[in-house]
């Protein structure tokens, strides 16, 4: 298993809302998490990601225990091994595509050239090898979108993390981002784990779990 969760607990204050979770994912493997607003979802995704740490229980991602991770050492695991796509693309507006794609390379320390030639390859498999140059402004939000996955992409992570992907894209657009997923799965062998309340997203993935105050149902 790529990622490996057990007895996650997390609570706010009195409010417990994670409630001993496990969790597991394939190599490969594109699962969807749904749930109402306030179920732990995006919790759990925090969680998962490193983004956030559990009040108690274990995770292993790709065989490493990230919990036992100095601060340090736990960011470069994230920037290497994790790539997060959110809602909201948060690309940088005074950077290009192609700047914005090669940032997370030049953290992980690669060279100018390698950088630019994975990031114009993964913008090009998007369909963007005609806009590299241009900036978050002049792209439209389904191609701001994309450009926001080649960026989770550019380290080849084990996991991607994506957090209503599609949440604010027009219904055309948004079955763009869906296959383009799917795509990735496909070609890469990529893993992925989606939070959603799209049901049709939810419905193309290879397992659907549901949560309920804390718990999966």
């Amino acid at each position: 298993m790529i990622i490996e969760a057990k007895g996650i607990r997390k609570s706010f204050g009195t409010l417990e809302v994670l409630k001993g979770l496990d969790f597991g994912v394939d190599k490969g493997e594109v699962v969807a998490i749904m749930g109402a607003s306030g179920a732990g979802k995006s919790t759990l995704l925090q969680i998962l990601g490193t983004l956030s740490t559990p009040d108690s229980g274990e995770l292993r991602i790709d065989g490493t225990d990230v919990l036992k991770l100095q601060s340090r050492e736990l960011s470069d695991f994230r920037n290497r091994k994790l790539g997060f796509v959110f809602q909201f693309h948060h690309l940088l507006p005074e950077f290009t595509a192609l700047e914005n794609v090669m940032i997370p390379a030049f953290i992980a320390g690669k060279g100018v050239r390698e950088a630019r030639a994975e990031a114009e390859e993964l913008l090009g498999s998007m369909g963007l090898a005609g806009r590299l140059s241009h900036k978050s402004s002049e792209l439209s939000g389904g191609e701001q979108q994309r450009v926001a996955i080649a960026r989770a992409l550019i380290n080849r992570p084990a996991v991607l993390f994506a957090d209503e992907p599609s949440g604010n894209l027009d219904s055309r657009t948004k079955e763009e981002i869906h296959s383009l997923f799917f795509k990735l799965r496909d070609t890469l062998g990529q893993t992925i784990v989606i939070v959603t309340h799209d049901g049709g997203l939810a419905d193309r993935c290879d397992r659907c779990l549901n949560m309920r105050d804390g718990q999966f149902v």
